[in-house]
Formats: structure tokens, C-alpha cells, sequence
């Protein structure tokens, strides 16, 4: 993920003009970075490393996906429905 993908995505999802920290925006930047690590390990299959990362992405996602869910439901919802997560 280039800068300026970061950045278009840290504006679609920020609460707030100076928001680059928020819950949403962490999971929205992990949920690009999982895609583009899962299309990578499709062509390289034996690049254990990366799916060792890619397995430490979709955690670090659940845990922030959790405590979304605890803290605010709505929040929650709107979010997974924004980033077509099933859960």
C-alpha cells in the first residue's frame, strides 16, 4: 500500500478532519493490507513468512473489531457493513 492509498483511505474512514488513529481507520488500513497480502500468498504459496504476517494482520483486526463491538454496536455495524467483513 502506497502513501496516497493510505491516506484516501484514512479520509474515507475517519470520524473526525484530524482523526488518523480512530479504531475504524486502524481496521479499514488492516483490512487493505490483508488483501493485498492474501493475493500475494496466492501467487507465492510457500512464502511462509508472509503468511505468518498475514495471520498477525487478521488478528490484530479481530482484537480491534472486539473492542469496536464492546464499546460501540453501531459503530460496529456500520463499519463491517463499509468493509464487507462477515462476522
Amino acid at each position: 500500500m502506497d502513501k496516497a492509498e493510505k491516506t484516501a483511505t484514512i479520509k474515507e474512514f475517519a470520524r473526525s478532519d484530524k482523526d488518523v488513529g480512530s479504531v475504524e481507520v486502524q481496521v479499514a488500513i488492516l483490512t487493505k493490507r490483508v488483501t493485498e497480502l492474501t493475493e500475494h500468498l496466492k501467487i507465492h504459496k510457500k512464502d511462509h513468512g508472509s503468511r505468518r504476517g498475514l495471520i498477525a494482520l487478521v488478528n490484530r483486526r479481530r482484537r480491534l473489531l472486539s473492542y469496536l463491538n464492546r464499546k460501540s454496536h453501531s459503530r460496529y455495524l456500520d463499519l463491517i457493513r463499509r468493509l464487507n467483513l462477515r462476522r
